[in-house]
């Protein structure tokens, strides 16, 4: 456990000291978050609706941090660390790979939910958001995009042949998940068939179940 700490605080550092991940993770879901709520303020999703556009995409919002971390970092971790032959070098030491590929999982995780954190202070403070459905249906549903998301990522780090190629499949995924699958303000506003083809992208089952359950959605 200590050894796991001692990583921990390491990578993290090294992770922030990049600044990528706090962009597009900490920040952009943020800024997403406002320009909506300036744009669209208590604005009901739809005429007679008892929730607010904001509070019903909050769950879109909330998983543009996880595909950051999940398709875009992390497969640029792992990659990078094959290809440096740093998981090798660790099968002749008393620390498993395993647990440095644990470390950068945790990493991830804990940028999803600071953001997940923020963003409710956000809406919350700034913008009067209610959140009156159920917590755990929701965390239910973040849950299963994280495992989702960090599932690819792992495999594309752990398929691709240099930390180039990572680079290229994960925007490959990554910009469509995050314009397709509901974490962009234009979502309300896709035609008929993006919508309907949406239901293809992995994080979509996620969403929908994050955006149903923190609004109190039921049909």
């Amino acid at each position: 456990m200590k050894t796991f700490r001692t990583m921990l605080k390491t990578e993290l550092k090294i992770s922030l000291r990049g600044m990528d991940m706090f962009i597009f993770a900490i920040c952009v879901p943020v800024v997403v978050l406002a320009i909506l709520g300036i744009l669209y303020g208590n604005r009901p999703a739809y005429e007679g609706a008892e929730y607010t556009f904001l509070e019903q995409s909050f769950g879109a919002l909330a998983t543009i941090s996880i595909c950051a971390g999940g398709v875009m970092g992390l497969p640029l971790v792992v990659s990078d660390y094959r290809g440096k032959g740093i998981l090798k070098r660790y099968q002749v030491t008393p620390v498993s790979p395993s647990l440095i590929l644990l470390v950068q999982v945790t990493i991830y995780t804990l940028y999803a939910v600071f953001s997940l954190l923020l963003l409710c202070l956000t809406a919350v403070i700034f913008f009067d958001c209610q959140f009156r459905g159920s917590p755990v249906v929701f965390f239910g549903g973040y849950l299963l995009i994280i495992v989702s998301m960090f599932s690819i990522g792992m495999m594309v780090g752990g398929i691709a042949p240099n930390t180039k190629m990572a680079g290229v499949i994960a925007s490959i995924l990554y910009f469509p998940m995050l314009i397709f699958s509901g974490g962009d303000a234009a979502l309300r506003g896709h035609a008929r068939s993006t919508a309907k083809n949406r239901g293809y992208i992995t994080a979509d089952a996620g969403n929908k179940i994050a955006e149903i359950s923190l609004p109190g959605i039921t049909g």
